[in-house]
């Protein structure tokens, strides 16, 4: 049986991809979600605003790429500890309701 590849960080250590891959849903979710209304409600054309979120998604892909594969910690640098853990997820659950605020008002 033949395993898929795994994903590994700059220093060839396995990552494990589910992180980046929950990032990089949501980035297409939010990306193609509000860039076609935003872009016809702007004057582009469909085509046009569905380019716009297929490069705001490639963007927003690289970027989870880059920070959740790429600079994954080190296997042995062990477990983050549960502090700065639970932190960034308050820091993040904010972040992503300012985005959505933001995103919904200037359609009202």
């Amino acid at each position: 049986m033949v395993r898929p590849p795994r994903l590994r960080n700059r220093r060839g250590d396995p990552v494990d991809p589910v992180p980046f891959l929950v990032a990089a849903g949501l980035a297409f979710m939010f990306a193609f979600s509000f860039g076609p209304i935003f872009g016809t409600a702007y004057g582009l054309s469909l085509g046009a605003s569905l380019a716009a979120a297929a490069a705001a998604f490639a963007g927003a892909g690289w970027v989870a790429y880059r920070q959740l594969v790429r600079q994954a910690p080190a296997v042995d640098a062990g477990p983050l500890p549960a502090g700065p853990r639970f932190e960034r997820l308050v820091y993040a659950a904010l972040a992503l309701g300012v985005l959505l605020i933001g995103l919904t008002v200037p359609l009202l």
